[in-house]
């Protein structure tokens, strides 16, 4: 499939799932060179937080092709707090297919993309205002991961937390 190809279903999704979602706080995606994801290629993001009240919910963000070989994807999520010198490292698992092997997500074509709730409990809770930094790596066996297009990163607000 050729790159313009390829870029008209990404364009054609994107405005496909900015129809249907509500407004992410933020959002960001990155292209993988040659569409396969290298151990040294590391998409990384800057997020601002002012709100240190109200609740985040993250999404981590998959743009493949149906040749994708594995049902799922291994990622590690590198979180820096502002202020802070350690960056906390999680391993998360985003999985791409059911065990049927139907991929999950939108599909059209052979292009399928995914918004995958990341459920890191106290790792990523925005409790100090400032800049966060986060960047991923992919943890799978093969490097480098071929058929992955675009990966990213979406936050979005919710209600005040109680706490």
């Amino acid at each position: 499939m050729s790159n313009k190809i390829r870029l008209f279903y990404f364009l054609l999704f994107t405005l496909y799932l900015t129809g249907c979602l509500p407004a992410p706080y933020y959002q960001k995606e990155e292209v993988v060179p040659q569409n396969a994801w290298s151990y040294n290629f590391k998409p990384s993001f800057t997020i601002d937080i002012k709100d240190t009240v109200s609740t985040y919910k993250a999404y981590f963000l998959i743009q493949h092709t149906q040749a994708y070989p594995y049902n799922n994807l291994w990622v590690w999520l590198y979180i820096k707090a502002p202020g802070d010198s350690i960056v906390k490292k999680e391993r998360i698992n985003v999985p791409l297919a059911e065990a049927t092997g139907k991929w999950l997500g939108r599909g059209m074509g052979e292009i399928w993309e995914q918004r995958m709730p990341i459920d890191l409990g106290d790792s990523i809770k925005f409790n100090k205002a400032g800049t966060y930094e986060i960047s991923m790596e992919q943890n799978m066996r093969i490097n480098p991961l071929p058929e992955i297009l675009h990966v990213g990163l979406r936050l979005e607000k919710g209600p005040v937390s109680r706490k």
